[in-house]
């Protein structure tokens, strides 16, 4: 096994004013060829700057200061923009976490694909544009033809992300750096992408650098971990050694907080229903102005459910399953075409006007980008205090139940006064739940509220919904594609596919005896499910975010 990449006492400064002077700070790690090598830590702890530092595509004012990063003997730190760039995609590929900004929106799938062979070899057309098919066979993306002609914003995220896979895979480069690659997916996209780096990693003797937060991704494919926290390499070692017999604090704290892949005890609920949904019909139409020209995407088909009073429902399944669709039917960001949904037993599909509004403070939705769903220019306290005040509440006594909200959110009532930048991604999502919760709502709605956080903040947001639910008789409905995560909040549990549920019971049902070959197919492309985290420390004290 030799040596492809070392980084000796590697130091990267941040700019005058950040909250720290270093993004990195003396770490020393070395990537072999035919081994995987995963990154952890939690968000703001380097690990991507470490990337960007072996790229060389660090951010203005962000620099190296010390030490080496030699690839096959050469210091990259000493290289020029045009020595880079003969290695960057050839020799060293790169899989960016979020492909919307790393992809050109003006040029085609197939265009962007085609650059690195148009760049790095002496292919002709004919060869490039069969090759280009081929990799966006192997990632899996649906009918590759029509998505080598697609412009990013044509695809979904999932696709978006393979095909950057595909582009980063094109020339078999002798290092791969994947950074969050798989965040964004569903676990049986996900479980296909890890194999095929995998793949790649076996058959070309690739030395792949991995960065995730995901522990249940590292104890699928790492063969060795480094843990990194505030820029600091604080554990290293082969990947049973640091998953199953962590010595650091700070990894035992990580690994404690991964939830199981197994239920929750059952809790006694309530047998009187908040929410029926009967026969729920939602339909798309596109492709043209003529009815022959027109594609039917049935996005809910037929579904109906209970949700009982003081419960959590999750509803699990892949991107375009029809989750997302129900949950906006559900608070009427979206009229059905079909069927009924009855809070407190009055048909709500029909409401308008203000008995529309009265409905709408009691069901209220969490959105799964915490950062998007705030305004940049208005101050947090605000955009809490913003919903009571268009019910009746004066502006005072509106911002005095936001810094009440924020004290129950495990915030700082002073917060208020802030701006959605100024804080981390976990504490986001808690400023929309304190928003969401201003209208004391009945039912809460949360789209994918943490499938962006890191273990610590996850486990942080999912016990303080779980005691808002105690506290305030929340009923919950929660969307989810992280099975872990729905195994550890839900009482019951709806399998969907295609529009349609496939499956539905008690959580414990659903996870030790599924029934449908979809949910089986789910349950085994978990990443890490035969690894049983260990609880090596009382997770009470949490991690403060």
């Amino acid at each position: 096994m030799s040596t492809l990449l070392s980084i000796h006492n590697l130091s990267v400064s941040l700019p005058k004013g950040a909250d720290r002077p270093y993004a990195i700070s003396n770490v020393s790690l070395e990537l072999n060829n035919n081994e995987i090598l995963c990154i952890v830590g939690e968000s703001g702890s380097g690990k991507s700057m470490m990337s960007s530092a072996i790229m060389g595509l660090l951010p203005e004012r962000v620099k190296a200061t010390s030490g080496e990063i030699l690839f096959e003997g050469e210091d990259l730190l000493t290289y020029n923009d045009a020595q880079m760039r003969k290695i960057r995609g050839a020799r060293i590929g790169m899989i960016f976490q979020e492909p919307m900004t790393a992809l050109n929106p003006l040029r085609t799938i197939a265009d962007q694909i085609a650059e690195m062979y148009w760049t790095h070899t002496k292919l002709k057309k004919a060869d490039i544009n069969k090759k280009v098919l081929e990799l966006l066979n192997d990632v899996q993306i649906p009918n590759p033809e029509a998505a080598a002609k697609a412009y990013p914003h044509e695809l979904s995220g999932g696709q978006r992300q393979r095909a950057m896979i595909a582009m980063a895979l094109a020339l078999e480069p002798t290092v791969l750096i994947a950074d969050e690659p798989t965040t964004a997916l569903d676990v049986t996209t996900q479980a296909h992408i890890l194999k095929l780096i995998r793949d790649l990693q076996q058959r070309k003797g690739t030395a792949v650098l991995f960065i995730t937060h995901d522990f249940g991704v590292v104890a699928e494919i790492a063969t060795h971990v480094a843990v990194i926290q505030k820029g600091e390499l604080v554990e290293q070692g082969s990947v049973n050694d640091v998953l199953n017999h962590p010595t650091h604090p700070y990894t035992q704290r990580l690994i404690a907080a991964v939830p199981p892949l197994s239920p929750s005890d059952a809790r006694l609920i309530s047998q009187n229903s908040i929410l029926n949904v009967n026969h729920v019909t939602k339909t798309y139409r596109s492709g043209g102005l003529f009815k022959r020209n027109r594609r039917i995407t049935h996005a809910v088909n037929d579904v109906s459910f209970t949700v009982p009073q003081g419960g959590t429902i999750g509803i699990v399944g892949e991107s375009g399953s029809g989750k997302s669709t129900l949950a906006r039917c559900i608070i009427k960001l979206l009229n059905i075409d079909e069927g009924q949904i009855e809070f407190d037993n009055v048909n709500i599909a029909d409401l308008k006007g203000k008995t529309l509004r009265q409905y709408s403070r009691n069901i209220q939705m969490v959105f799964q980008d915490p950062y998007a769903s705030l305004n940049p220019r208005k101050k947090v306290g605000e955009q809490v205090a913003i919903g009571p005040q268009l019910y009746g509440m004066t502006k005072q006594s509106a911002m005095e139940k936001a810094k009440v909200l924020f004290k129950l959110v495990g915030l700082d009532s002073e917060a208020v006064h802030r701006y959605p930048h100024e804080f981390s991604g976990g504490q986001r999502q808690r400023i929309g739940l304190a928003r969401a919760l201003a209208l004391e709502p009945k039912i809460l709605v949360a789209d994918e509220p943490v499938s962006a956080l890191d273990v610590s903040v996850q486990e942080q947001v999912l016990q303080l919904l779980a005691e808002l639910r105690e506290k305030l008789g929340l009923t919950l409905i929660f969307i989810t594609h992280d099975l872990r995560v729905a195994a550890q909040i839900c009482d019951s549990i709806i399998v969907m596919k295609n529009g349609n549920i496939v499956e539905q019971g008690l959580a414990s049902q659903v996870f030790t005896k599924p029934q449908h070959e979809y949910t089986k197919s789910l349950l085994d492309a978990v990443p890490g499910k035969n690894w049983n985290p260990p609880r090596l420390i009382d997770m009470s004290p949490a991690i403060h975010i």
